[in-house]
């Protein structure tokens, strides 16, 4: 719209506004501030975490237990319902945690708004704080400012800025006072918030504030984004459910049968607490968070930093991983490669010298600079490359001072070219003695030109050839295009340089002299080849997303293995993208091995929830502002750590090494953890039976009960934590990068869990328990039928007996455990030095509890001689046996194995 009719909308005018004015915008409209919308207080926040099962189970047996200690003090459960509360209070704070790093997204954008603003106001400048900017302010802005609110340019001067956290485009953009574009991101005459002023100045009238400015929509779409579930969350949930609604049962149905057996509401009461205790795991949710944290320590050292620890296994169950082209699977090190003279080949190995007006273009329609970093150069990575290529053969300083730049048009999507105008100066190029046999003034004006291909070919009504300007017939572009191709298909991102002699300040569109294509090349980062390969043998879907031409990203994706698995990558563009429905996008990304090009990222959000509604769990790459959305509704989200504060905060993960390779080393380390948290399950599970036994042979059999509370949780929250953890850091199986990703509906705790833990492994340990049990309760002269006080010494024996059992017959359970299919027996007990430790903390605890005078006052028990402990050692041997059986047939194929014993 015209500048008076934006004034008149916005009822603004050039003069700014009036305090009074002003003041009575910001009451209306609100502060230039990010706002997190509907953000709960840290204490609502907090207290959510008990309301899941698992809490509200465990605070139940501790309101039990304290219940029991009212009615009948200093029999030990005061120390039960403490311990059980505690439990709570630490995966509670644990959760509340990991939801507070979330809310770290929303505070990176409100960063990209600077604390102070320029303003005219009252008819002086005036500065404020950018959070008091209204709408219809006039506002300036100079080199080095981040811009404070979305606003039209009214005055510029050289004006540049760098859009790339809204737009991913790192090429500086030249500001105009005339609109160049339908698309609002792409106008010339537009400044938005949180992007950085690089040179010139200007003045602007503000027309978007806080929530309604391109950056703040963005944080809304990024908020209103849904975060994903993990698979592991879901599956700790589910697994919670189970486990509880089995302990509830088990609790109050035996509470009402041993009522109606013997009529103590006492005892049956610490019966159900004792029910409830002994199904659930209490060292569960500690132990998988201690498991992924140190999973996650590993990762780090391989330059992999895990945000959320419980995203650690969404790797391993990863199917598609969309991944950026540029740094991730090369080197982020252009160079140029290739350059030709009109149709002819200049030998760039050999430094051939080219013409001086290819120089002149290369270095003058360009706005990147050398320096002394390790790049060599800052700015657009293709116009480094030309700069480092001409720096070969001329004073890359010199000539920029001797040519003086009147007008820019900067590279835009729309036209993909770049034009800039300068006054000429032939002895600009030091030392270079080539002749473009053109005899140019040095006052003549010229306008140089570099773009894609077709288009640049397109403007071109001549060709420079021997020296000498010919005109160019529709063969000629024909020819040249196909040369442009062939240097795509080696996988070389091309550009296309001309020249005209210029007699206005104006943006010409034809009437340029083709001076011939550079190619630059990204080299593939040279262990990715193997990395796609080990995602085509795991069942990965490997997904290239760029913003190259087609021919480039194909001949980029051959090079790297995209086509080894014998298909053709099939390649779809931006522009068929968005006529694409989310339908027809779905069908096509059926095909193993695609290819996004010409895509901008804006576009990754429509990609992922594509995947997912086909019910694939996607990992996605991404280093911008823009990048956010998709990141963080990805299952996976990955960003660079060369990338920006946002896309690093929406992320999952963050690459320090921007390497796809450190993915799929992620990948199989996510692989390897859920494993593992299976084996340390299937392992605490096992203990479940001789806890639970105990209390049923109390109500049913009318015996001493035979294992107390304190006991089991001395099970579940001492002797079963740290061989947990010896097994959460196992290393991974040989087959694990062979297997197809795990199904999304794969469970932890399944039916083969269950009967290998409950049917198979936990009854023998029960047994060994009970066979301890009696033989001390025997010989020391008990009878069937009589009842024991808890504080005499036989029974306080009985109970460390069979204690003493399930610990031994638990270390033989970890030794078995190490490994799902293959034999343990092919582990070195060394490789794992935490399974050496984990079965000394257990031998351990287990002396204490027998002969340390407090743990004894604490437990209930009293030392009690060897040799009825040896009486567990056969079963112990019997556990260890019968598992390897069952592996043993899963690894011979037997289809009764695979279906029943395989957990």
């Amino acid at each position: 719209m015209s500048l008076e009719e934006f004034l008149k909308r916005f009822d603004a005018d050039a003069e700014g506004l009036t305090s009074a004015e002003a003041l009575r915008r910001l009451e209306v409209c609100g502060k230039n501030i990010l706002e997190n919308m509907g953000s709960e207080s840290a204490l609502k926040k907090y207290l959510k975490q008990f309301r899941n099962f698992f809490s509200i189970l465990l605070i139940t047996g501790a309101f039990l237990s304290y219940t029991a200690e009212r009615l009948d003090p200093g029999k030990g459960n005061l120390y039960i319902s403490v311990a059980l509360f505690g439990v709570v209070i630490i995966n509670a704070t644990f959760t509340f945690i990991q939801e507070y790093q979330a809310e770290q997204i929303m505070a990176s954008f409100r960063q990209l708004i600077p604390p102070a603003a320029r303003v005219l106001r009252d008819g002086t400048i005036k500065e404020i704080l950018a959070s008091e900017l209204v709408v219809g302010d006039v506002i300036f802005i100079e080199e080095g400012d981040k811009v404070p609110a979305d606003g039209r340019l009214i005055e510029e001067n050289t004006l540049k800025v760098d859009n790339s956290s809204l737009t991913g485009e790192a090429e500086p953009q030249l500001r105009s006072l005339e609109c160049t574009h339908p698309n609002l991101l792409e106008c010339r005459n537009m400044v938005f918030s949180g992007t950085l002023v690089l040179t010139g100045n200007g003045k602007a009238i503000v027309y978007g504030t806080s929530q309604n400015t391109q950056m703040g929509k963005l944080a809304t779409l990024t908020e209103q984004t849904t975060s994903v579930e993990t698979p592991l969350r879901k599956e700790l949930n589910t697994f919670i459910k189970i486990i509880s609604v089995i302990a509830i049962f088990l609790g109050i149905s035996f509470f009402a049968i041993g009522f109606v057996i013997q009529d103590l509401f006492l005892l049956n009461l610490i019966f159900a607490i004792g029910i409830i205790v002994a199904n659930v795991p209490e060292g569960l949710l500690p132990t998988v968070t201690l498991a992924l944290s140190l999973a996650s320590k590993r990762m780090a050292k391989r330059n992999a930093l895990i945000k959320q620890l419980e995203s650690v296994e969404t790797l391993g169950s990863t199917t598609v991983i969309c991944t950026d082209k540029t740094g991730t699977l090369t080197q982020n090190k252009m160079a140029i490669h290739s350059v030709t003279l009109g149709f002819e080949h200049i030998d760039v190995a050999n430094g051939e010298v080219p013409p001086e007006i290819l120089l002149k273009v290369a270095v003058l329609c360009n706005n990147s600079r050398l320096t002394e970093g390790p790049a060599g150069y800052k700015g657009d990575p293709t116009e480094g490359a030309l700069l480092m290529y001409a720096s070969k053969f001329a004073d890359i300083n010199a000539m920029r001072e001797k040519n003086a730049r009147l007008k820019e048009y900067s590279f835009d999507s729309l036209k993909e070219r770049m034009q800039v105008i300068y006054h000429s100066n032939t002895d600009a190029v030091a030392g270079n003695n080539a002749d473009t046999g053109n005899d140019v003034d040095t006052d003549d004006k010229e306008s140089y030109l570099k773009g894609a291909s077709e288009v640049v070919v397109k403007m071109c009504d001549r060709i420079l050839m021997n020296g000498d300007e010919v005109p160019i017939t529709e063969n000629d572009r024909n020819d040249l295009l196909d040369m442009h191709l062939k240097i795509a298909e080696r996988g070389e991102r091309v550009l296309a340089l001309a020249y005209r002699r210029a007699e206005e300040e104006m943006e010409y569109d034809a009437g340029f002299t083709f001076i011939g294509f550079t190619g630059a090349v990204d080299p593939p980062r040279p262990e990715v080849k193997d990395a796609i390969n080990k995602c085509h043998r795991a069942g990965i879907k490997v997904v290239m997303i760029t913003g190259d031409h087609p021919v480039t990203a194909l001949s980029i994706a051959k090079t790297v293995g995209f086509s080894n698995n014998g298909h053709e990558p099939v390649i779809i563009t931006g522009a068929e993208l968005d006529e694409l429905s989310l339908d027809e996008l779905s069908e096509k990304l059926k095909a193993p091995d695609i290819i996004f090009a010409r895509t901008s990222p804006v576009q990754k959000l429509k990609i992922v929830q594509a995947f997912q509604s086909m019910g694939e769990i996607v990992t996605m790459t991404g280093d911008g502002v823009n990048d956010a959305p998709a990141i963080k509704n990805s299952d996976m989200g990955v960003a660079m750590g060369s990338g920006t504060d946002v896309a690093r905060e929406s992320a999952d993960m963050i690459l320090l090494d921007d390497n796809f390779a450190t993915i799929v080393s992620a990948v199989e380390e996510g692989r390897t953890v859920f494993d593992n948290i299976k084996k340390f399950i299937a392992y605490i599970l096992t203990s479940n039976i001789p806890e639970i036994l105990p209390f049923i042979a109390f109500v049913l059999l009318a015996i001493p009960l035979p294992m107390n509370v304190q006991l089991i949780l001395a099970i579940d929250l001492g002797t079963d934590i740290l061989p947990a953890l010896a097994l959460a850091v196992e290393k991974g199986e040989g087959d694990i990068m062979n297997r197809p990703p795990r199904s999304k509906y794969e469970k932890l705790l399944t039916p083969q869990v269950l009967l290998t833990s409950y049917g198979m492994k936990g009854p023998i340990e029960a047994l060994a328990g009970f066979t301890c049990y009696f033989a001390v309760l025997l010989d020391g002269g008990w009878t069937w039928g009589q009842a024991l006080l808890s504080t005499e010494l036989l029974y306080r024996q009985a109970i460390m007996a069979f204690f003493a059992a399930v610990i031994i017959c638990q270390v033989a359970n970890l030794l078995v455990s190490r490994t799902r299919v293959e034999s343990a027996l092919s582990r070195n007990l060394f490789t794992n030095k935490m399974i050496l430790l984990a079965i000394v903390s257990e031998l351990l605890i287990l002396s204490m509890i027998m002969f340390y005078p407090f743990a004894n006052t604490i437990f209930g028990t009293a030392p009690v001689p060897v040799e009825y402990l040896l009486l567990a050692l056969p079963f112990a041997i019997l556990l260890f046996l019968q598992d390897e059986i069952r592996k043993y047939y899963i690894r011979k194929g037997s289809l009764l194995a695979k279906a029943f014993l395989k957990w």
